[in-house]
């Protein structure tokens, strides 16, 4: 097993669970300090799911004979001491294979789902949510025999007639025409008995959160856009492999161009280049160095066809890797080149998962943080206040006292007036909001598609199906940039508000957080280059023009629907949101001086209640810095980043630079 993987998933899990825990005493303090709302309440609740459904995902993706399963045998199951996944010479996955832990299951099993269903309106995300649609087999962990036959499903096949493989959108009549040319009548045609395949198993690592994704050849990809729209964008890694022995070759290219190039347009990393099968340059009648030159000319090579950085390039031996595993070979294990993958892994994949969660997650309820920390520290400023204004008072007379009464309730008066101004700025926003809310309402975004569904099916050619592609496109992303629009003017609304008080009143300068449209956008438009890869791929021209256009919708469509349903959400959840910390800063405010009025009411009374309120307001400012410690240090956990440990490398170089 990969050790130092293992570690790093291990150092993961474990600062995830720190996470969980902290923000789950954050939702406690809220509850025992009067600090906590529903709406607060609904977003922890829905950060700590989040959190403990988290999965970090490995993605292979490869044509057919490229070694991708053997490669999953070597990182993952080699501690079996056998090929577990199916990976001999003439079997080959032959659907999307996800490998994860399922917590809430009985017991392991394996999940098949008919090749049917691509026939369906649903999405393999919404088939997920139905079990009755999937084949189970439930898995016997301590027989290895039983485990590889259970396995061995994903590499099934069915034979049906042509007719029935163009329905389901798998015939491609460019792999027959050379039969054709000959005049041989192709009737029936081996298609993949399943259409995706779900297996939970208690693997350490897979316990740990992973998910390994094992993806079939181009034809399957090229026919499920689900798996280049959702299921390799949100891989944190994609190993992308290809052959020492065949070089880049031209089905290699397509892929490449057709859904590897957009993972790299929105992730920095976590993308890897693996040419496997190097063991078939090693030459016994040539020197190690002349070995080594071969396989690094290669690795040149397809770094120039591939246009990518050298580094991005492992050179191994997957089958090679195992076998040193299993025989516990250090020297043929370094010489299969795994080791150097087996680090790229570990150094791409948990920081780049990190910085999600810490761009998302931890930015959310660390602004909600900040916000309390800000109204705890009102509390204590203005308690301090309150302190020194009473300390002046002692040995003064009634004028004195009566003066500052009159004073402070001039002041409650002037501050009234801004609490009602602060209300028609709120009126005003709503009403910016509801038209913001009006760009990304489903209702009109229902109605293009209907209308887009309508113009393709009544299409008779290929331009006018691209046509209503790309007009359906530009609209949703002309609408998302009119909800851009409107949400700068809510924005200048909100800054006056937030300067207004901070200028008049005292009050922290805080900086709003502000809603952009930004990240939407930018999903579109990824979109939309796959709606043009999905167009031209050799599948789709090879399909019936009704398949094509249900999977158009099912996939891209779905997924711009579902984009703008996310917009919607966050931009109504902004809205309400926004105003908040300035709102609970004006109550705190308004609290305050109500409390000051009514404390130097009694002292005007009453003399000797002047020396019992000073002590009352200093322990009640002792327990204010008692909690404003307290969610300092709360900040300060959910702030701190994951820091991955060092690999057996690493930590030897830091000794030696300590020494």
């Amino acid at each position: 097993m990969n050790n130092e993987l293992m570690q790093q998933v291990e150092a993961y899990a474990k600062w995830k669970n720190d996470l969980i825990r902290e923000i789950g005493n954050y939702q406690a303090w809220l509850e025992d300090n009067g600090l906590s709302a529903p709406e607060n309440d609904l977003r922890i609740y829905e950060t700590l799911e989040a959190l403990k459904s988290d999965r970090i995902t490995i993605a292979f993706v490869a044509e057919v004979s490229r070694g991708k399963t053997e490669l999953i045998n070597t990182l993952f199951f080699s501690q079996y001491k056998r090929r577990l996944l199916p990976s001999q010479a003439g079997r080959t996955t032959m659907c999307p294979t996800e490998l994860f832990y399922d917590s809430s299951a009985e017991r392991p099993y394996i999940r098949l789902l008919p090749i049917e269903t691509r026939l369906d309106e649903k999405s393999i995300a919404e088939l997920k949510q139905d079990e009755i649609e999937w084949t189970n087999i439930n898995l016997d962990i301590d027989s290895a025999d039983s485990l590889a036959e259970a396995f061995s499903e994903v590499t099934r096949t069915k034979r049906v007639s042509v007719e029935r493989a163009r329905e389901l959108g798998l015939y491609d009549e460019q792999q027959y025409a050379h039969l054709e040319s000959q005049d041989i009548t192709t009737t029936h045609i081996e298609i993949p008995r399943w259409r995706h395949a779900m297996i939970n198993f208690p693997h350490p690592m897979l316990e740990q959160g992973l998910v390994v994704l094992d993806t079939p050849g181009l034809n399957a990809i090229g026919s499920e856009p689900e798996l280049t729209l959702n299921m390799l964008p949100n891989a944190q890694a994609v190993l992308f492999l290809i052959g020492a022995d065949t070089g880049v070759t031209k089905s290699d290219m397509d892929m490449w161009h057709h859904h590897i190039n957009t993972y790299r347009l929105s992730h920095n990393k976590g993308l890897l280049v693996v040419m496997n099968k190097i063991d078939t340059l090693w030459d016994e009648l040539k020197e190690p160095k002349a070995i080594h030159d071969s396989i690094e000319s290669q690795c040149r090579k397809t770094a120039e066809e591939l246009r990518i950085d050298r580094d991005n390039i492992f050179p191994v031996s997957a089958q090679k890797g195992l076998l040193a595993r299993v025989k516990e070979d250090d020297v043929l294990l370094n010489n299969s080149g795994l080791p150097a993958l087996e680090h790229a892994l570990s150094r791409d994949i948990l920081p780049e998962k990190h910085h999600i969660i810490s761009e998302n997650i931890i930015a959310e309820i660390g602004a909600m943080i900040e916000n309390d920390r800000t109204t705890l520290q009102a509390r204590v400023d203005q308690t301090n206040k309150q302190h020194a204004e009473l300390q002046t008072l002692c040995g003064k007379n009634a004028d004195v006292i009566m003066h500052l009464l009159k004073k402070t309730r001039e002041e409650q008066i002037v501050y009234n007036k801004n609490v009602e101004n602060l209300s028609t700025s709120k009126r005003i926003m709503g009403n910016y909001a509801a038209k913001l809310l009006e760009q990304l309402d489903l209702t009109t975004l229902d109605k293009l598609v209907a209308q887009t569904r309508k113009d393709m099916t009544g299409s008779w050619t290929t331009a006018g199906m691209k046509g209503g592609m790309k007009s359906f496109f530009d609209n949703v992303t002309q609408t998302m940039d009119n909800a851009s629009t409107q949400a700068l003017e809510i924005h200048k609304l909100v800054r006056a508000i937030y300067h207004k008080f901070h200028k008049e009143h005292g009050f922290k300068d805080m900086k709003p957080k502000l809603f952009t449209t930004d990240r939407f956008k930018k999903e579109l438009d990824l979109l939309y280059r796959e709606a043009e890869l999905f167009r031209k791929s050799p599948v789709t021209t090879m399909s019936e023009q009704g398949f094509v256009v249900k999977k158009f919708f099912i996939s891209m469509v779905s997924k711009a629907r579902n984009i703008f349903f996310n917009a919607n959400q966050e931009a109504s959840r902004w809205s309400k949101e926004v105003i908040g910390p300035i709102t609970a800063q004006v109550k705190e405010h308004k609290q305050a001086i109500e409390k000051r009025l009514e404390t130097l009411r009694r002292i005007s009374e009453s003399r000797d209640t002047l020396e019992g309120k000073i002590e009352e307001l200093e322990k009640e400012l002792q327990s204010l810095e008692g909690q404003l410690s307290a969610i300092n240090l709360m900040l300060e956990v959910v702030k701190r980043p994951f820091v991955a440990p060092l690999s057996s490398d690493e930590d030897s170089a830091a000794a030696a630079d300590a020494s």
